[in-house]
């Protein structure tokens, strides 16, 4: 039966690309509200596109902002039922100018098609779409199938958020299937197996009612600006150490083989991510290798700190008030919350004198970790192996966050399993974003392979 869908999906290659193409000239920008019509415009294309190829159920499902797209098909409720998890949404394509051709009209240049979302994420979703359908239409489809479509990934998820919290029953599953990471290098196939959570505030530090003229003022006034960068400097040292007591007894330490993959993963890519980045080292804690903090170590980074006076020419005033935009990135076994507790109740500690500092929740999201020896990932290893022969599976923790799929194993506990096809040079995000159409096809036939061997 694999081999059967295997040649259908060959056969309507061409198709298969026509298809995506469409998708694609939908401009469903999700963070800027004159698109959210064609937002929506996705999704019904999706819905409707899923019905024709043996789903019967899918809709569009009104939620509290943006819609989703819902389908499922049970064969046999005794198999098992996986979750299939995409996003239509795509962000915007600011600055026009540089891109080499028009964003949403697909553009084929060798192996590669340019266009916005073609990487990220609607050629990934509808690889896993075309897979399904090459099963069902031979026949071959053994698991149970249920669509949770978004189309605000890139502007909060705040629709699938609510839709999941209230829907954990209906929902229900084995596995959770994602196409949205990458690749470690090209025709190298990649499994992200964890992945970082965060907890994003912003620490405000007040001092006099009033900006206060430094000549009258200099030498006995608070100074907000003064007292964050003392508070921020306390809270991370210049060995990268987190000075903020309970964060790092909260970590899952990592197994002798996991430590072992991210030695090796330094080894090797540590020279292309310093060049990339164009620095000459890894500040930091110096007694973890470079992949290990960069993918399992809590983190602290300062992203903007805003204050007084910064406009041409001078003013000597004594600003009276500051604010520092922060985020700690959690690795495995760290809560969100309970960190955000601990830098509140820290930065209290650290405040000086005649400064009032608060910290304010932003957002954040928890860690996601699978381990390496559960059983869906050797299934999914062997369907994605078998595509790219010539080099083993790489398995890699993730430094960044993907806050579905962390609120997917908190809410349904089930396995996630997230397949990359998409290489570093995809510009994601970036002007002139592609996708590697072998990759395209490459994940149909990924996912024909994982849903067969689920099912066996």
């Amino acid at each position: 039966m694999t081999q059967a869908a295997l040649q259908y999906a060959a056969s309507n290659s061409d198709r298969f690309l026509e298809e995506l193409k469409a998708l694609i000239r939908i401009p469903s920008i999700s963070g800027i509200s004159d698109y959210h019509p064609d937002v929506r415009r996705a999704a019904e294309w999706l819905a409707a596109h899923i019905n024709t190829i043996g789903f019967s159920n899918a809709q569009v499902v009104e939620s509290i902002a943006l819609p989703l797209v819902y389908a499922e098909r049970i064969i046999d409720p005794s198999k098992p039922t996986v979750l299939v998890y995409g996003h239509f949404d795509v962000q915007p394509v600011d600055p026009v100018s540089l891109w080499h051709t028009p964003p949403f009209e697909p553009t084929l240049k060798g192996d590669s098609l340019y266009a916005r979302g073609a990487v990220d994420d609607k050629g990934p979703t509808l690889a896993i779409i075309k897979a399904l359908e090459s099963l069902i239409a031979t026949d071959g489809l053994n698991v149970n199938i249920k669509i949770l479509l978004e189309g605000e990934e890139e502007s909060g998820s705040e629709s699938i958020s609510h839709y999941v919290e209230h829907n954990v029953t209906a929902l229900a599953c084995d596995y959770i299937l994602i196409l949205d990471t990458g690749m470690v290098a090209k025709d190298v196939p990649t499994i992200t197996h964890s992945l970082r959570g965060m907890t994003y505030v912003e620490i405000t530090a007040n001092g006099a009612k009033g900006d206060l003229h430094s000549g009258g003022y200099g030498g006995i006034a608070p100074n907000p600006i003064q007292a964050l960068a003392w508070v921020l400097a306390d809270l991370k040292g210049r060995d990268g150490f987190i000075n903020l007591p309970g964060l790092y007894e909260m970590l899952r330490p990592l197994s002798s083989e996991e430590r072992a993959i991210l030695d090796r993963q330094s080894q090797q890519r540590g020279e292309a991510l310093m060049a990339a980045a164009g620095i000459d080292s890894f500040p930091g804690e110096q007694q973890y290798s470079a992949m290990e903090r960069m993918t399992s170590r809590p983190t602290f980074e300062v992203h903007g700190i805003i204050g007084g006076f910064i406009g041409e020419g001078t003013k000597t005033v004594i600003p009276a008030e500051a604010k520092a935009k922060v985020s700690l990135r959690l690795a495995p076994g760290q809560d969100s919350h309970k960190v955000f507790h601990l830098l509140k109740a820290r930065v209290a500690e650290l405040a000086p004198e005649a400064v009032k500092m608060d910290v304010v929740w932003l957002n954040g999201g928890e860690p996601l970790l699978l381990p390496l020896d559960a059983a869906v990932l050797k299934v999914a290893a062997a369907a994605y192996g078998a595509e790219f022969p010539q080099n083993p599976v790489e398995y890699v923790r993730g430094g960044g966050s993907i806050p579905v799929a962390a609120l997917f194993d908190s809410k349904l506990k089930a396995p996630c399993v997230m397949l990359g096809f998409g290489l570093s040079d995809d510009n994601v995000h970036a002007p002139n974003e592609k996708f590697h159409l072998p990759y395209y096809n490459a994940a149909i036939r990924t996912c024909i392979r994982f849903f067969s061997q689920l099912g066996e």
